[in-house]
């Protein structure tokens, strides 16, 4: 089956991405990661996300204030609250991340391992100098390629973040 959809894709975009990976992948990670933002955006309540961040925020003024005060009674009180939070941070928590991974993850198996049988070490990117950053990914899939070039995956991990980001402010995420 997953033969069938890598040669439905490979007689759609196989002879673009011969011709411009670095379009291709640029152009996959707007549209996945506007997709995955999107998916995030409408199947996690996003109130129950901002009243959780608010609750924190407060949780840590209070205490800070008690720690600075060396309240202890007040402390134990915010022990027991923290305790409380937790348990709504696992529920919501849950909730954001079961419901996006059912529908993300197989679609980012299928274009990762589709793309991998394309443009498996195949620089998209030559930067001037050498950049730690991209030794860590390169390092996040094991390739070979130096510190001055970014392979599909890094190229692809860098757009869908910065559209992701973009689009989550946009939307006034949590």
């Amino acid at each position: 089956m997953i033969e069938g959809i890598y040669s439905a894709l490979d007689s759609v975009f196989g002879s673009m991405l011969m011709q411009h990976p670095m379009g291709v992948v640029t152009i996959s990670g707007i549209i996945l990661g506007a997709f995955f933002t999107l998916l995030n955006y409408f199947l996690v309540d996003q109130s129950k996300m901002k009243k959780l961040q608010e609750m924190n925020k407060e949780f840590q003024k209070e205490l800070k204030e008690a720690q600075a005060k060396k309240d202890e009674k007040k402390m134990r009180k915010l022990q027991q609250k923290q305790m409380e939070m937790l348990k709504l941070q696992n529920e919501v928590m849950k909730d954001s991340m079961l419901k996006p991974m059912l529908f993300t993850l197989p679609i980012f198996w299928i274009f990762f391992g589709w793309m991998r049988r394309w443009l498996t070490e195949v620089a998209i990117i030559k930067v001037p100098f050498k950049f730690f950053l991209l030794d860590w990914i390169h390092g996040m899939y094991h390739s070979a390629l130096p510190a001055d070039e970014l392979g599909f995956f890094g190229w692809y991990f860098l757009t869908s973040m910065i559209v992701s980001s973009v689009l989550r402010k946009l939307l006034d995420m949590a």
